[in-house]
């Protein structure tokens, strides 16, 4: 079972385009599903969605963000039985027939997550300011996760339900850089596959401007980076510091041992300022390996919970409709089957 998710905010002139675009039929699938996650969307996108025939709607009251938003998708995908979940965006940026390239390594048992590589220096509408950070991002996601994957900020992927039930964003603003950095942290099988792209309908709504999404990108991926690689992040930051503070020292001493070091007392507090930070750095860093390692129990626990959960779930869910509340997850009637013993 496959279900394609779309997160979707204010798309109701768009949506129509991305859905015809969508597949039908996939080789080695057997049912095909469409589920769309409204982040509070003010327009006509749910009234559209439902006209065109989409399986499942998310919704949410207020826009909560992207990352938000595909992690409620995900979680309505598992509880919905899904063995394979595709996302992709609203505004038919990826082309809809791509979508047979991303599940075919999965259902050939050769990876658990596949993502999209668009063409980015063929891209028309995109700047060559964008052409160029978007490598450089990408490289740095590659050293920080330790994969290959050449286009990180590609929103078009699809996941294993094994990975799926892995998947854990912390942050409120992207989950593209974030899963990439946790999947290599956990070893997850992932590979990349080209894809085509669609001309340009609608400017990007996740950034205003360029700097910005630099911004915040590179706070993602610290933030990721220190989560998951806290010892090597902070061991690589106090070896820094407390090397800049000995090289201050040794200066000193030169300056000491040739009878002119009365003058140069402040280097001598500076470096053994610096040497300081840089072994308290190091230590930060131990003690946040520890806690990473709580992290990785608590993030097994939440496998285990959301697979049990997942899979009871799957025997009262069915269509239409799939729709969560500002707190929790909310079925309505039409979802459950039998009576009311059964909720």
């Amino acid at each position: 079972k496959l279900i394609i998710q779309i997160p979707c905010y204010n798309e109701e002139k768009t949506l129509a385009e991305t859905y015809s675009d969508l597949p039908k039929r996939i080789e080695g699938i057997d049912e095909i599903e469409y589920l769309i996650i409204n982040d509070g969307s003010k327009d006509r996108t749910v009234e559209v969605a439902r006209n065109l025939g989409f399986h499942h709607i998310v919704s949410f009251k207020r826009n909560k963000g992207l990352a938000k938003g595909f992690m409620a998708g995900i979680d309505a995908c598992l509880h919905l039985g899904a063995d394979i979940i595709v996302n992709t965006d609203a505004d038919n940026q990826y082309c809809g027939a791509d979508i047979e390239k991303l599940v075919r390594p999965i259902l050939d048992g050769k990876a658990d997550i596949v993502i999209g590589e668009r063409p980015i220096d063929d891209t028309e509408h995109f700047s060559w300011q964008k052409k160029k950070f978007q490598h450089i991002g990408s490289w740095v996601v590659r050293l920080a996760s330790n994969t290959k994957i050449p286009d990180a900020p590609s929103g078009f992927r699809a996941y294993s339900r094994e990975a799926a039930l892995r998947i854990n964003v912390i942050n409120d603003y992207t989950y593209t850089l974030e899963t990439i950095i946790q999947a290599g942290h956990n070893r997850t099988a992932m590979m990349s596959v080209p894809i085509r792209t669609n001309p340009e309908t609608r400017k990007s709504r996740l950034f205003k401007n360029m700097w910005a999404y630099i911004k915040r990108s590179a706070s993602v991926i610290i933030r990721s980076f220190m989560m998951y690689k806290p010892l090597k992040f902070f061991g690589i930051l106090g070896t820094i510091i407390f090397l800049i503070g000995a090289a201050i020292g040794v200066r000193f001493l030169v300056f000491y041992l040739s009878g002119t070091g009365g003058g140069h007392i402040q280097s001598l507090i500076l470096s053994a300022i610096l040497i300081l930070m840089g072994v308290q750095t190091f230590i930060v860093g131990l003690q946040a390996d520890i806690i990473a390692a709580n992290r990785k129990i608590l993030e097994d626990i939440q496998y285990r919970v959301r697979k049990m959960e997942c899979s009871e779930s799957q025997s009262i869910l069915s269509t239409p409709m799939y729709l969560i509340d500002e707190t929790e997850v909310a079925l309505t009637s039409e979802n459950i089957k039998g009576d009311k013993s059964n909720e």
